[in-house]
């Protein structure tokens, strides 16, 4: 049966603001992932572009002494050309860590909000409360 009208509002804004917690945290474990894989490129880079005289032509030692400005050129093309490969990694990783915690089964739909007596998706379909139980390792994206 379907809810009040100030029951529907207060459902939807519950569910909002959990969808919107779940996307946050999803955005935060992908901000940390990229961050922690993409780390070689970001120090490579940055010391390329720190050590060469057209750009920021750093005082320090290690450019005075290491880097002049073709081995600072070839870091700033090595870090752009593994990072390529870096980014696949860690989308790989990513989808790998969302898929086995089950991360974008957390987003609740807006019809738990307009009808009453219906169940949250965690009970119905597993989620996160399933794998208390034992994980079914045969779940596919599309369901």
């Amino acid at each position: 049966e379907p809810r009040s009208t100030c029951c529907c509002l207060a459902w939807t804004l519950l569910i909002l603001t959990l969808n919107i917690l779940v996307f946050f945290m999803n955005l935060l474990l992908l901000f940390v992932i990229f961050t922690i894989v993409l780390l070689p490129t970001i120090v490579v880079v940055y010391f390329g572009f720190q050590c060469h005289s057209k750009v920021l032509h750093s005082a320090a030692r290690y450019c005075r002494s290491f880097l002049d400005d073709s081995s600072s050129s070839a870091l700033i093309i090595l870090g752009f050309v593994i990072m390529s490969p870096l980014i696949v990694a860690a989308m790989a990783i990513y989808c790998s860590l969302a898929r086995r915690f089950r991360l974008l089964l957390c987003f609740q739909p807006y019809s738990r909000a307009v009808y009453k007596g219906v169940k949250w998706r965690c009970y119905e379909e597993g989620g996160l409360c399933r794998c208390a139980r034992g994980c079914n390792t045969q779940v596919k994206a599309w369901v």
